[in-house]
């Protein structure tokens, strides 16, 4: 069947609702990564628990994302009675700790690249160690590392294309059923690709802007 530009227009809007699915996917797993990586940062150097978040970062690190799906979504059901197997929740909870392993090591770096000056001076003047975490380390680690999150967040919205096995509505999810209708597996194809690289040009456009901005200040 001959490429059709007729064909391509007709499933455009179908298509790139799925683009709508992947960003809210992308932007709470994002969400989920910075918490959680934040979170592992700190406690990684606590005997103990610093283990558990070595061995966790160390499986999802290791292992590919598609293992980590099926894992969660056919594996873990049936160790774990009463393991939720929705397929959006599962989607959310593998990328968001995915993320979060990744970002543990780029928090760690921020943390450990705050003046110590700063903070035995906040000590001495009193302040509470919530306060110091929260607005001397905090601060200024996530500044500090705001261009590496925002790549983490552009990287999401490649990686999630994935979540078209578990039957999560995407942009390749519609495609097959886009192909089961036509039979032409091109059209669609160019759509996902254009709408790929559209986002992703638009959301490397924010983190250049927002490098200089920062690099600015």
């Amino acid at each position: 069947m001959r490429f059709s530009i007729e064909r391509m227009l007709d499933w455009l809007p179908y298509i790139l609702e799925g683009l709508g699915v992947i960003i809210g996917l992308s932007l709470i797993c994002a969400i989920i990564g910075v918490i959680v990586g934040v979170l592992c940062a700190f406690l990684k150097k606590k005997k103990g628990i610093g283990m558990i978040i070595s061995a966790y970062i160390d499986f999802f690190r290791g292992t590919p994302v598609f293992f980590q799906l099926y894992f969660f979504y056919f594996g873990l059901p049936g160790l774990i009675p009463g393991f939720p197997t929705n397929k959006w929740a599962c989607a959310v909870i593998v990328f968001g700790l995915n993320s979060g392993a990744y970002l543990a090591e780029v928090m760690r770096a921020g943390i450990e690249g705050i003046d110590k000056g700063q903070i035995e001076a906040a000590k001495a003047l009193g302040v509470s160690q919530k306060d110091i975490i929260k607005d001397i380390i905090l601060n200024q680690a996530i500044r500090s590392v705001l261009p590496a999150l925002f790549n983490e967040f552009i990287a999401l919205t490649k990686e999630t294309s994935v979540v078209s096995v578990l039957g999560v509505n995407d942009m390749m999810k519609r495609y097959s059923f886009v192909v089961a209708k036509t039979y032409s597996p091109i059209e669609p194809l160019v759509v996902i690709g254009i709408g790929y690289l559209c986002l992703n040009k638009v959301l490397s456009f924010i983190g250049q802007r927002l490098e200089r901005k920062l690099a600015y200040d």
